[in-house]
């Protein structure tokens, strides 16, 4: 009985060992690539960005929106813009030509 309880008891030291070192494995695993789906999705929400800026500037353009209105969510869609940019360039995507909105 002392043999069983002795193999039983490393079986589960053992299991608790790997529960919680899962976390510190993980963690020096390198980090997968990202996917071209990841960079599609990017690039698409960029696009979608650059359309939010220019419908805002349409907006104020045509009294829509008050000049303190138009600040307050044309800087909101800019800082947003500039965090996707930098998500894509982090991924060695950079913003073709003329993408920038005007």
């Amino acid at each position: 009985m002392n043999v069983l309880a002795a193999i039983l008891t490393v079986v589960v030291l053992g299991a608790v060992i790997l529960l919680v070192s899962a976390p510190l494995r993980a963690a020096r695993r390198p980090p997968e690539p990202p996917s071209t789906a990841d960079r599609a999705d990017l690039r698409a929400a960029r696009e979608a960005k650059y359309r939010e800026i220019r419908d805002a500037e349409l907006d104020y353009r045509t009294g829509k929106l008050s000049q303190e209105d138009y600040a307050a969510v044309d800087g909101t869609l800019r800082a947003e813009a500039i965090e996707i940019l930098d998500r894509l360039a982090a991924l060695g995507d950079e913003a073709p030509e003329g993408s920038q909105p005007g």
